[in-house]
């Protein structure tokens, strides 16, 4: 792996991370359009810990008031902190269980093409429905809404789906507005992020991959880290005025694009 390699697989991270679009299905789909040797699943999650640490960084300040809410015994702290425990639950037996299917089976570029297509549908189908949402505040968010999004959060082991895309969908469909959809998806996937990317870190640094240093590493998980930090930002501010008809048109036309470059 080079330096370039590196560079532009830990931006492409950041970047769609946190946006509707499915990472792991760009990280797949970025290698193959330009000729590089995939640099398969342990280096994309080792990356994860970049954008997880964009999180950590976004939440501090709601991170910090759940704390002092939890110490001060204020009930919808925690209420909230439940909820995310509980949301992210299904995700981490899931990763634990499919992992190497993962690794494997699932890093198709059709399958990447099809997901993007079909959950792209999905996403338009709940968009449409958020003018009647009611739930503004992450407050206001209880358990049974934050299992319905967090049973949600498996289905993006399948390359294309989008993590942030369908707990964000998911989130819309029990009643949460667009901003607050988004940030409680972002705020339920900083657990796993952080930890798959730690671990994952861990691993490379101990192990190895043949072509993949510590430098490398470094430098994904930089570069994710700068680029996740953007993106949050600019998902929750443009969520506020607008809807998600941009990333459901890109999915779409993204899906037939690969679609008809892979028919051979």
């Amino acid at each position: 792996m080079t330096t370039l390699h590196a560079v532009v697989l830990g931006l492409v991270q950041g970047a769609t991370e946190f946006l509707p679009v499915s990472s792991s299905g760009h990280l797949i789909l970025v290698p193959w359009l330009f000729g590089w040797p995939d640099q398969g699943l342990a280096f994309d999650a080792s990356i994860h810990l970049g954008t997880g640490l964009a999180l950590l960084v976004y939440f501090t300040g709601e991170l910090w008031r759940l704390a002092t809410g939890i110490l001060e015994g204020r009930p919808e702290d925690r209420r909230l902190v439940a909820a995310v425990v509980l949301g992210s639950i299904p995700a981490g037996i899931a990763g634990l269980a499919l992992q190497h299917a993962a690794e494997t089976n699932l890093r198709s570029v059709k399958l990447v093409a099809i997901s993007t297509i079909v959950w792209a549908f999905v996403l338009w189908w709940a968009d449409r429905r958020a003018a009647q949402n009611t739930v503004h505040e992450l407050r206001e968010i209880g358990i049974g809404r934050a299992l319905v999004v967090g049973l949600a959060q498996p289905l993006a082991l399948i390359p294309g789906t989008s993590r942030s895309g369908i707990t964000l969908t998911a989130g819309l469909f029990s009643g949460l507005d667009r901003s607050t959809a988004a940030r409680f998806a972002f705020l339920l996937g900083l657990p796993i992020t952080v930890a798959a990317g730690l671990l994952e870190c861990v691993h490379l640094l101990r192990h190895g991959i043949s072509g993949i240093g510590p430098d490398m590493l470094a430098i994904g998980v930089c570069t994710s880290f700068a680029a996740g930090l953007a993106a949050i930002w600019f998902l929750v501010s443009y969520l506020q005025r607008r809807t998600l008809l941009v990333f459901v048109i890109y999915r779409i036309a993204l899906g037939v694009i690969i679609l008809w470059i892979s028919r051979g």
